[in-house]
């Protein structure tokens, strides 16, 4: 049999890096990877608050982790940072990128800094961590790296140019990153949430989410947990023939 470093259901004695851990899915994620036996590094980059009470909760339920605040942003500030988690826990097993902001607006009057700080943090702060992170996998011949996309990367949506580029680049960049590096035994997948219940439905009125729950076929929004579960799937001994791909978890909304 092939040695497999990975047990089906367990992440007992392995490190996870889960940026934009905070709060909403991250947290989410945070949490149920802690929760299957994960050494959790929760990052963020504002809300101290915030990560301390998703640290809290991991650790009230008998989990593990530490606090890692950096701006993913800044390649400089990743490399300090993988260099601090490397010398706490010698390792990175599994890397979520899931952090990631929005500034909707109309493509005619969308301003260049709402373009580029989109991109600079959703897209480019996945590539500095996968660059950082991958050096790690490739020396010790396997790992896990999910990236968290959306359905606006798959299809697009009015006012949210700069999100849906940024959220595609991701899955083009977990496609290429998958061949990469398949042949060191590190998987590359992206999960890709419809609408999900917290974060940015918060802004909406419930005319709005009536609207939105009728055009999901299962009639309702989901929850952070549906997408940590997805992840927690991926980062598993139970996906180890699964990569470069893209697991929807929208209640079957295909826009």
């Amino acid at each position: 049999m092939i040695d497999n470093p990975w047990a089906p259901t367990s992440l007992k004695e392995k490190t996870a890096l889960v940026t934009g851990g905070a709060r909403g899915i991250g947290r989410a994620i945070c949490i149920t990877l802690a929760r299957a036996g994960a050494f959790v590094v929760v990052n963020f980059r504002q809300s101290d608050r915030a990560g301390q009470e998703t640290l809290d909760i991991i650790k009230q339920q008998g989990g593990q982790g530490r606090l890692e605040p950096f701006d993913v942003t800044n390649s400089e500030a990743v490399d300090r940072a993988i260099a601090n988690i490397i010398s706490d826990t010698s390792t990175i097993d599994i890397l979520v990128n899931n952090a990631g902001i929005v500034r909707d607006g109309l493509l005619a009057r969308m301003k260049d800094p709402d373009w580029n700080d989109v991109l600079a943090t959703n897209l480019t702060g996945a590539f500095h961590l996968c660059r950082a992170v991958s050096k790690i996998m490739i020396r010790k011949r396997h790992g896990r790296i999910v990236n968290i996309a959306s359905t606006a990367g798959e299809a697009g949506n009015a006012g949210q140019a700069n999100y849906s580029a940024a959220k595609a680049g991701l899955i083009g960049l977990t496609k290429s990153m998958a061949r990469e590096l398949a042949p060191r035994n590190i998987l590359v997948n992206s999960v890709s949430p419809g609408v999900i219940s917290g974060g940015m439905t918060d802004r909406l009125d419930e005319a709005q989410l009536e609207i939105i729950r009728s055009n999901v076929p299962l009639g309702k929004m989901g929850q952070p947990e549906d997408v940590a579960a997805t992840v927690l799937f991926l980062c598993s001994g139970m996906s180890d023939y699964i990569t470069g791909q893209v697991i929807r978890v929208n209640g079957g909304l295909y826009m």
